[in-house]
């Protein structure tokens, strides 16, 4: 039960605060769909879908209007496709791309995700010809998100995968060019990736999940940056306290929502993911937090330490909140989604090698970086490699979500539009990589995958 202080606090963090629900969430699985017909196969994901989320938007606007709580997006996740589509005899996947964009439509959700392949150890048939239509199929729907997780803990890493998923990206980048490679900007490339998380490009439902479930992505990096005003010279383990505090808050708005859209839309209540999730818009940055525990710049030394320090305090506040915490829980670091960000890589102080460093500590990776449009294939699989060998040793996800942008140069700006926002192009080494990724083979998984 809410007392009249915390509903207060609440209408607070709403109105001038940027508090949201980022995204609810529609998991659906689409295991019986499958059929050796193409056509009957998107026939029935087209009516599973359509019947499982026809109500999902009209009923979180709903929500939003009783209790006064934005949701920003509603979005639907649905098994990889890899698996749905492997009974079929096709060679291509893009009906089933078109499918799901149609549904996606006709329901009027933001996104669907999960045109999705699980290849962390080696590659089916289906998931051979999931990538391969990966490009195609980004670039004639609207709607459509992808990935693909190319290595695990337990696995290691498929360099075949990661060599491929590098050309796969530049020829996403090119097919979209008149649309500043906004392709690029709905594929995630994973190591470790999870079966519950809500937040596009990386959503998908995963096997081990119930029929259809709700899970809830909170947001509240302006509810944090606000609460840190107050806390000016105190010590650091005092400012973890109060991100906990405000977690905890950020949380129960969230499994209030959860709760409320799963029992109105008689499905299981899968988890809430307590991310903090940046947006362009100034006072929702995730950077102008870590500035506000004393770094002049993010980027500058120290902005890894204060990730750390973020990225923990938000999962000790959000586990007590709600008993079911998921998906990724803990800060994003989207660059081109952040205005703090954004400010910082103008400036310099912000570059991959510190991005990469600061994935070690946050919930995902390098996401929404853009990168020179003449960027080598190699260069990005290499980078794409790095970041799922942190993610490998460290026993955590990680993804990158890159954009080759087409004609741009370091310095140039791209712009996404809405959400995405826009992304100042940033430089790459440019000693190549090419022979370490021709190598493929599969990286082997760590000593410390031998748990049992």
């Amino acid at each position: 039960m809410r007392n009249e202080k915390e509903i207060l606090s609440t209408i607070e963090m709403i109105d001038h605060q940027h508090l949201d629900i980022r995204t609810v969430t529609m998991g659906i699985s689409l295991l019986s769909c499958s059929d050796e017909n193409i056509d009957r196969a998107c026939e029935k994901i087209y009516n599973k879908i359509c019947k499982e989320a026809g109500l999902l938007v009209r009923t979180c606007e709903e929500i939003e209007s009783e209790f006064g709580i934005p949701i920003v997006n509603k979005r639907i996740s649905v098994t990889p496709i890899s698996l749905v589509a492997a009974a079929s005899k096709t060679e291509s996947y893009l009906k089933f791309a078109q499918a799901l964009d149609k549904a996606a439509k006709e329901c009027g959700v933001n996104f669907i995700g999960g045109f999705s392949a699980l290849v962390q150890k080696g590659m089916s048939n289906s998931d051979k010809k999931l990538l391969a239509s990966i490009p195609e199929a980004l670039s004639q729907t609207d709607l459509v998100c992808s990935s693909v997780n190319v290595g695990s803990t337990r696995a290691g890493i498929n360099m075949d995968a990661v060599s491929e998923l590098g050309k796969i990206i530049k020829q996403t980048a090119r097919l979209t060019s008149e649309k500043n490679a906004i392709g690029c900007a709905k594929l995630v490339v994973f190591c470790n990736a999870v079966e519950d998380n809500p937040f596009m490009a990386g959503a998908f439902h995963g096997s081990g999940e119930a029929e259809k479930v709700i899970n809830v992505g909170v947001s509240g990096p302006g509810v944090v940056f606000h609460a840190l005003q107050d806390c000016k010279g105190k010590r650091l383990d005092e400012v973890a306290e109060i991100i906990k505090r405000t977690a905890f808050r950020i949380t129960r708005t969230g499994q209030l929502v959860a709760a409320e859209a799963s029992r109105r839309l008689s499905t299981d209540f899968g988890i809430v993911d307590l991310s903090l999730a940046p947006t362009p818009a100034v006072g929702d940055s995730v950077a102008r937090i870590l500035e506000a525990m004393g770094l002049e710049t993010c980027g500058t030394h120290g902005t890894t330490a204060a990730l750390a320090l973020l990225n923990d305090a938000v999962k000790k506040g959000g586990v007590m909140a709600s008993s079911s915490v998921g998906g990724l829980s803990g800060a994003f670091i989207p660059v081109s989604e952040d205005e703090g960000m954004i400010a910082a890589a103008l400036k310099g102080t912000l570059n991959l090698d510190k991005l990469e460093a600061m994935t070690c500590v946050c919930s995902v990776g390098l996401d929404m970086i853009a990168v020179p449009g003449d960027t080598p294939a190699e260069t990005i699989s290499a980078i794409i490699a790095d970041e799922a060998a942190i993610g490998m040793v460290n026993n955590k996800t990680t993804a990158v979500r890159i954009i080759p942008a087409p004609h741009k140069n370091t310095g140039d700006m791209i712009e996404m539009g809405g959400l995405l926002g826009s992304a100042p192009v940033m430089p790459v080494h440019r000693a190549s990589s090419a022979e370490f990724i021709s190598r493929g083979g599969r990286i082997p998984a760590t000593l410390q995958s031998l748990r049992n």
